[in-house]
């Protein structure tokens, strides 16, 4: 099996604002996701909604070695990364389609591989 990472982009401003009972649905729409993938032969092995990328911090190392930390996102976007799965699956192109479950607005989902190397 190859290891995939199902990334779920979106604009933290309209999830802050939406209704709980429509929190509610969309949380619906991902039990049934992961009730297709197992279905469907897939297999999730771990993933979460994020804290808002204002709680972030994030961590640079300039050329001399020294570190410097900031608060917040990594870069200012209007979408940040707001939640990922963690998939175990023997068919990418069946995985895109069950990921068609979470397909909502103009948002994309990125699918990637995990790179096989040291520690994989």
């Amino acid at each position: 099996m190859t290891e995939y990472v199902v990334l779920l982009p979106g604009d933290e401003s309209v999830w802050e604002r939406t209704p709980q009972v429509d929190k509610e649905a969309m949380y619906a729409v991902h039990r049934q996701f992961q009730q297709a993938l197992e279905e469907r032969g897939h297999k999730v092995t771990g993933g979460s909604e994020l804290a808002p990328s204002r709680e972030a911090k994030v961590l640079r190392t300039a050329a001399d070695g020294t570190h410097t930390v900031t608060d917040g996102p990594y870069a200012e976007t209007v979408e940040q990364l707001t939640g990922f799965y963690i998939v175990d699956s023997d068919d990418l192109d069946d995985l895109v389609d069950v990921c068609k479950i979470l397909g909502r607005g103009e948002s994309a989902i990125e699918i990637r591989a995990a790179a096989s190397g040291p520690g994989s």
